[in-house]
C-alpha cells in the first residue's frame, strides 16, 4: 500500500502543479473566450483540491477491494456521496448561489468523508486481524 500511495501522491502532485501554473494554457486549448478562461481560473483551486483528494480515494478503494471488503467500501461510497456530498452540493450550488463552485465543494466533502471512513475502517480491520493472528499464535505455542 505504501508504494501505491507514494506513486499516487507523486502523480497527483505532478498534475496539480502543471494545472496550477498552466491553467490559462489548459483552458485556452478549449476556448478563446476570455470570460470562460477567467471563470476556469477561479475554479482551478477547487479542482486542485479535488485531484489531490481523489488520488487518496483511489488508493483506499483499491486497498478495500484487495482486502475483500468490497461491500464495506460500496456502502461507504454510497453513504458519503448521497448522504453528505449531494445534499451539501445542492445547498451550496442553489441556496447559496455558488453554482459550479458549490457543487464541486459538496462532492469534495463527500470524497473527504469517504477517505476518512475508508482509512479508519482499514486500520480497524487490520488491528482486529493482527490481534486475532497474535492470539491464535499464542494458543498454539502454549499447547506445544
Amino acid at each position: 500500500m505504501a508504494v501505491s500511495l507514494k506513486l499516487s501522491i507523486l502523480l497527483a502532485l505532478t498534475v496539480v502543479v502543471a494545472l496550477a501554473f498552466g491553467h490559462n494554457i489548459w483552458a485556452a486549448f478549449f476556448t478563446n473566450t476570455a470570460s470562460i478562461i477567467n471563470q476556469f481560473a477561479s475554479i482551478t483551486p477547487f479542482l486542485l483540491i479535488s485531484i489531490t483528494i481523489d488520488s487518496f480515494q483511489g488508493i483506499l478503494s483499491g486497498v478495500a477491494r484487495g482486502s475483500g471488503w468490497q461491500v464495506l467500501a460500496a456502502w461507504a461510497n454510497l453513504g458519503t456521496f448521497y448522504l453528505i456530498g449531494m445534499p451539501v452540493a445542492g445547498l451550496l450550488a442553489f441556496k447559496f448561489n455558488l453554482y459550479a463552485k458549490g457543487h464541486g465543494n459538496g462532492v469534495r466533502r463527500a470524497c473527504c468523508r469517504y477517505c476518512i471512513l475508508s482509512r479508519n475502517s482499514c486500520l480497524y480491520r487490520a488491528a482486529i486481524e493482527s490481534r486475532a493472528s497474535s492470539s491464535s499464535g499464542e494458543d498454539t505455542e502454549e499447547g506445544s
